[in-house]
């Protein structure tokens, strides 16, 4: 069964078989014995989404090696934000592929293979390849830091270290009632800023939170609350209880304190459960309108006061895009960027783009150089039973 479930079952058992840091190496290899692909190498999309790290196949040039590729304008970038395959002239008679790799819509990186010839069986192939690669780098990446040093493109603080440990492995996610996409981009000194998210059968839980201070002290404090928070929505509690254990875990081995908003979002309704402790207010799109959701607001996580936290409901349509965010996206320089405008604007982007759109204009705002963590996380509702591309 030539370029079947055969030889991808083949391509899954040898990557299996290879050391967890050899994936790129395995796929290559079962393109150039198929289809004598000249080079093929994979370049990781970087931890800020801005730049690209090459990792190669043994035997590549050295000069595929080298320098990160800016993301902006590039070819890859169209590639990425289309996720559509490309194929163009190599300029030495061949053909230069390049296929989006991504999983469950992370886009993870891309795959760049040459080939002499490539009719649509063998692109079709090559797609089938990448996505089984994404599959793979998300399995091995969790036995070999490879995948993440390759992420990297400046130095990373002890702060800052801490930070991407708590967030999700993966900032993007789909699924048939929603997108939801999140970046966060760190202050100078780490600001305390986290997203995190999760998909149960019935329900989508997710989070945003800003723990004060900055530095490992604002780290340090983030891994407190979101470990409360995890370990309580774990134990299956809603949104209500899990701040009520955030809360309590602050008070009892912190001085601290922390603003938030959680969400439980029925995925057969679209009925959100929250609470807001002392956090922005979301900003819905509905039916080309930007407004801020009216919700009452709770102190903070970790401020002793005998007012209990509320839990409140929102009403989610198809068609909705639900924008939550930091106060780094809105206080000082960032202020200047006119949030409402620029997310009924970036409307017809994909929510992964869109971010990327929020979060470029406030770090121009601010001259490349935040005083707060900026984080911003956008769900469109698609609704029950529909697909993205439905919308």
């Amino acid at each position: 069964m030539k370029g079947g479930d055969v030889e991808l079952g083949e391509l899954l058992a040898a990557a299996e078989a290879a050391p967890p840091g050899e994936s790129v190496d395995v796929v290559a290899h079962d393109l150039q014995k198929r289809f004598g692909a000249a080079r093929v190498s994979f370049l990781f999309v970087d931890l800020v989404g801005q730049r690209l790290v090459r990792l190669t196949a043994p035997g590549a040039d050295a000069a595929d090696s080298e320098e990160p590729v800016d993301l902006q304008g590039s070819v890859y970038d169209r590639v990425l934000q289309s996720q559509r395959q490309l194929v163009e002239p190599d300029g030495q008679g061949g053909r230069r592929v390049i296929t989006p790799v991504t999983n469950r819509g992370d886009c993870i990186g891309v795959l760049e293979v040459t080939l002499q010839s490539a009719d649509d069986t063998v692109l079709r192939q090559v797609r089938d390849a990448a996505h089984a690669l994404a599959y793979i780098i998300v399995t091995d990446r969790r036995f070999t830091d490879l995948y993440h040093l390759g992420r990297r493109t400046t130095e990373t603080s002890l702060a800052a270290e801490i930070q991407h440990q708590l967030l999700p492995s993966a900032p993007c996610c789909e699924a048939a009632q929603f997108t939801l996409a999140a970046g966060l981009v760190p202050a100078d000194d780490i600001g305390g800023d986290t997203y995190d998210y999760t998909l149960d059968r019935d329900t989508l839980h997710l989070s945003v939170t800003d723990a004060m201070g900055h530095d490992t002290n604002s780290a340090l404090l983030a891994t407190l609350l979101v470990g409360a928070l995890r370990r309580s929505r774990r134990s299956g509690c809603d949104a209500l209880l899990q701040a009520e254990h955030a809360h309590q875990a602050l008070l009892r081995h912190s001085r601290g304190l922390a603003t938030g908003q959680l969400f439980c979002i029925d995925l057969g309704t679209g009925l959100c459960e929250l609470v807001n402790a002392g956090h922005p207010r979301p900003l819905l799109l509905r039916d080309g309108t930007v407004e801020e959701v009216a919700l009452s607001v709770n102190l903070p996580f970790g401020v002793a006061a005998p007012t209990p936290y509320r839990l409140q409901e929102m009403q989610l349509r198809p068609g909705d895009r639900l924008v939550l965010l930091t106060d780094g996206m809105q206080e000082r320089g960032a202020a200047a960027v006119d949030l409402a405008e620029l997310v009924r604007d970036s409307r017809p982007l994909h929510p992964r783009e869109a971010v990327r759109s929020l979060t470029a204009a406030v770090l121009e705002a601010c001259h490349g150089h935040l005083r707060d963590d900026a984080t911003v996380v956008i769900l469109d509702w698609h609704g029950v039973n529909r697909r993205p591309d439905e919308r």
